[in-house]
């Protein structure tokens, strides 16, 4: 069985279509290409619709690439993940200093994340599978498993003014206790679904493939190639949950 067979198995329950009626999300994840196994689908849906997103990295993704050293694979990694954005309509493109492989879950990165989100003041925040597992099969990565639990914990932090005040005294942000859903990708328990049109497929294909050095490392395939195929694949399996349609899940948690 696949990862992806795992994560959406046919005899799971139908997926709701998630909410529509907000304007601005961040998508906080730990690595670049995380939010393109899949997610830049319904993003670039959401900025077709007239919706802001702008994407918060933890790391640079240096320890990604076998072959290639760090210091050479952050900055092609960096690069590579603002072209990916940019092809789904997203502009706001930030990076954090943390170690990729070696994130460490606890207040530090509770407080870089909790300070973009005073920062971008979303309604909707995206984040990547913070299970063990994906779908009880694949052991999911530590990197993932902190990212998503931190944001998950940062968004409440954002909103209490009390916690992480020198960000209020000394960088001038204000509580944002706006965020109404936290929604999670990849996710073993999703609930919910973005329907996807076919420029919005052909989009997230696009962004996928314009991580060449990565997939390049990865896999024998040309980049369009492996992207068109994993995703569509994706789809495939989110299709049987949800009426039929091309979707994206995610695991939706009401703030």
């Amino acid at each position: 069985m696949s990862q992806q067979d795992a994560v959406f198995g046919e005899e799971a329950a139908q997926l709701e279509p998630m909410p529509e009626d907000w304007r601005r999300a961040l998508a906080v994840v730990a690595h670049p290409d995380d939010l393109e196994y899949g997610a830049a689908a319904a993003i670039a849906e959401w900025v077709a619709a007239g919706r802001e997103v702008g994407y918060l990295l933890v790391t640079r993704g240096e320890a990604g690439i076998d072959g290639m050293d760090p210091r050479e694979a952050a900055p092609v990694r960096e690069a590579e993940q603002r072209a990916s954005a940019a092809v789904v309509g997203v502009r706001e493109v930030a990076f954090l200093d943390h170690r990729d492989g070696v994130i460490e879950e606890g207040v530090a990165l509770r407080r870089d994340i909790a300070a973009a989100v005073r920062k971008w003041r979303p309604e909707l925040v995206v984040t990547l599978n913070h299970h063990d597992t994906f779908g009880g099969v694949a052991w999911n990565t530590p990197d993932h498993r902190a990212v998503g639990r931190a944001t998950l914990d940062a968004v409440g932090d954002a909103g209490n003014r009390w916690i992480f005040t020198d960000q209020l005294e000394k960088e001038g942000l204000e509580p944002w206790g706006g965020v109404r859903w936290v929604a999670v990708a990849a996710s073993p328990e999703p609930t919910h679904a973005v329907e996807v049109g076919e420029r919005s497929i052909e989009r997230a294909v696009a962004s996928l493939a314009e991580h060449r050095a990565y997939l390049t490392a990865l896999s024998d395939k040309e980049p369009e190639e492996y992207a068109r195929e994993f995703l569509g694949r994706s789809l495939e399996m989110v299709s049987g949950r949800f009426g039929g349609r091309n979707g994206v899940s995610f695991q939706l948690y009401p703030r």
